[in-house]
């Protein structure tokens, strides 16, 4: 049986996180058991049609995420990936979630693929900005227009600047350890491909296998909380 690497024989980590670490926390997943596009239709509140259609609709079930993500807390797999983090600058994060748990943990060098929670951005001005407040303190820009949740929804493309950022550091890596991805959601699901390609060391870590399991080289079937101790040794 092939040894398990340890966090501090690698000079450069990225984490690639997603839905079921944040389950960890409480928070739902979208296409699991139990999952939030199991109980509401995309098309009907996560899509850019959708808030054109309604946006106060869009907001009150968006405003019910919010909640959930603020009662959460990070997990100790958010905790082991800072702790990594800030002994090794060089590690990067590179997640799926937009529930902000990596930065409440004390993640530092985050890159969400897929947008936060906890930003607005009015498309009008073509401006963005953090707000925190649960709920939200307005749906609408100084200028009148609508809010929208800076999250990427349904149809719509990554941010170029983003998925550069997380293909640079996935690339230049040596050891890529992903927690909690389902491998469906593209293309983001074909980031390990990057990993593999340019040499590094792959760890799946999830209670089940995914589509791009073939890709890595250690695969830790259970939570994250009881697997990624297993690494630092």
């Amino acid at each position: 049986m092939t040894s398990l690497p340890r966090f501090r024989d690698f000079r450069s980590i990225v984490f690639f996180t997603g839905a079921g670490l944040s389950a960890e926390s409480g928070i739902p997943t979208y296409r699991g058991r139990g999952g939030v596009w199991h109980a509401y239709d995309f098309r009907e509140y996560a899509c850019q049609r959708a808030f054109e259609r309604d946006p106060d609709k869009v907001w009150t079930f968006h405003e019910r995420r919010r909640e959930v993500a603020a009662a959460a807390a990070p997990n100790e797999g958010h905790r082991i990936i800072a702790a990594v983090q800030a002994a090794m600058p060089a590690t990067a994060i590179v997640t799926q979630n937009i529930d902000g748990l990596h930065q409440c943990a004390g993640g530092a060098r985050v890159i969400e693929l897929h947008g936060s929670l906890w930003r607005v951005r009015c498309d009008r001005e073509g401006k963005r900005r953090e707000d925190w407040t649960v709920p939200l303190a307005s749906r609408r820009c100084p200028c009148g227009a609508a809010y929208r949740p800076d999250i990427v929804w349904f149809g719509d493309p990554l941010g170029v600047e983003t998925f550069g950022e997380a293909s640079r550091a996935i690339t230049a890596c040596d050891l890529f350890v992903s927690v909690g991805t389902s491998g469906l959601v593209t293309p983001a699901a074909d980031l390990p491909l990057l990993a593999a390609r340019g040499g590094a060391v792959c760890v799946e870590i999830d209670p089940e296998e995914t589509p791009v399991s073939g890709w890595y080289r250690h695969h830790l079937r259970g939570p994250a909380l009881e697997m990624l101790p297993l690494l630092r040794g």
